[in-house]
């Protein structure tokens, strides 16, 4: 009981601190399966959700990614809660990300930390948003701005909805077609999301299908 409360303590809310504690916390056995983000010298963790909505939502759009990328034979390499960090500076961990066309192959298998310091950020990064919407387009947009992500999804789980962005020069603007997947409209998503709601993902698998080959 007493973990359960320091954990909630420190967890889904923005806290001043060094980087060499936030590191320190993340490798406490308490937070092993928080997702940590470093911005601004403030660290967040989430306790990853493990609600079904959250969990359906995040099957769905990964699904739909997949599909669009594969019918229309775009290079992808696709991650889950994968951590991309500029050491000192800033971290991260979010949902999902894409590496497309000639970045596909940017990271070597064996690669934990992906440093970009060293290594390109990711083109497309997704998060699925049930209590954290006004903080995953808030703080966490700025923190992608700055790392030089192309494109980013926040997905409204209580709406059915995609915000998505397309980044550059540390800025962003609101889209509803993909920059990054051309072709693929938010509208699209959006309507897969509702289907999911009333029906199996088989059926929203086979409704999409039949989009992407109009």
């Amino acid at each position: 009981m007493m973990q359960d409360l320091q954990a909630r303590s420190i967890t889904d809310t923005w806290i001043a601190t060094s980087w060499d504690d936030y590191v320190r916390i993340l490798e406490d056995p308490l937070y092993e399966k928080a997702k940590g983000y470093y911005y601004k010298e403030h660290m967040r963790l989430e306790m990853l959700p493990v609600g079904f909505d959250h969990g359906n939502d995040h099957v769905v759009i990964i699904f739909a990614v997949n599909l669009f990328t594969a019918m229309m034979s775009i290079p992808s390499t696709g991650l889950d809660t994968t951590t991309f960090r500029k050491t000192g500076m800033r971290d991260c961990q979010p949902d999902v990300s894409y590496y497309l066309g000639r970045n596909a192959k940017a990271i070597p298998r064996g690669t934990g930390i992906v440093d970009l310091d060293r290594y390109p950020a990711p083109n497309l990064v997704i998060e699925v948003a049930k209590s954290s919407l006004l903080d995953d387009v808030g703080a966490k947009r700025s923190l992608y701005e700055e790392l030089g992500v192309a494109e980013y999804w926040v997905v409204d789980v209580q709406n059915a909805q995609v915000l998505a962005y397309a980044m550059a020069d540390q800025g962003s603007k609101r889209i509803q077609g993909s920059l990054v997947l051309p072709g693929l409209t938010m509208p699209v998503l959006e309507e897969a999301l509702r289907r999911s709601r009333e029906t199996d993902q088989s059926q929203v698998g086979s409704w999409l299908l039949a989009q992407f080959q109009k």
